[in-house]
């Protein structure tokens, strides 16, 4: 069976085609529209990894960091932020909330891999 990916993003385009690179990978992806959404896969399920965007409607990236870091069984999982805020200020806010890693968008399918390689276990 391979990893479990949880990818939260509030673009329906974006949720498509991060999930069809990870799924032609051999991943398992789970899909929330944004932060409040993908709160319903954290209920216990094993989750290797998240990729969240930053900017989303009901809860974005940062607070739904935070609320993963909150979770015991969850607390030690990589989170890669997937956003077009390149600004230092905010890499800085994502990563003092818990983020593992930051991916610039539009995203190359080949360095979103390379990323996820980098940080998963």
């Amino acid at each position: 069976m391979g990893k479990n990916i949880l990818v939260v993003d509030d673009s329906e385009s974006i949720r498509e085609v991060v999930s069809f690179t990870l799924e032609n990978e051999g991943y398992e992806v789970k899909v929330g529209n944004d932060g409040k959404d993908a709160l319903k896969h954290l209920n216990g399920d094993p989750i290797d990894l998240v990729i969240t965007d930053l900017h989303m409607p009901e809860m974005d990236g940062i607070e739904l960091i935070k609320e993963i870091r909150n979770k015991e069984q969850y607390q030690r999982i990589p989170i890669l932020f997937l956003t077009t805020e390149s600004q230092a200020s905010k890499k800085q806010e994502a990563k003092d909330a818990g983020a593992t890693g930051w991916i610039v968008k539009p995203f190359v399918p080949a360095k979103l891999l390379a990323a996820l390689k980098k940080v998963m276990r």
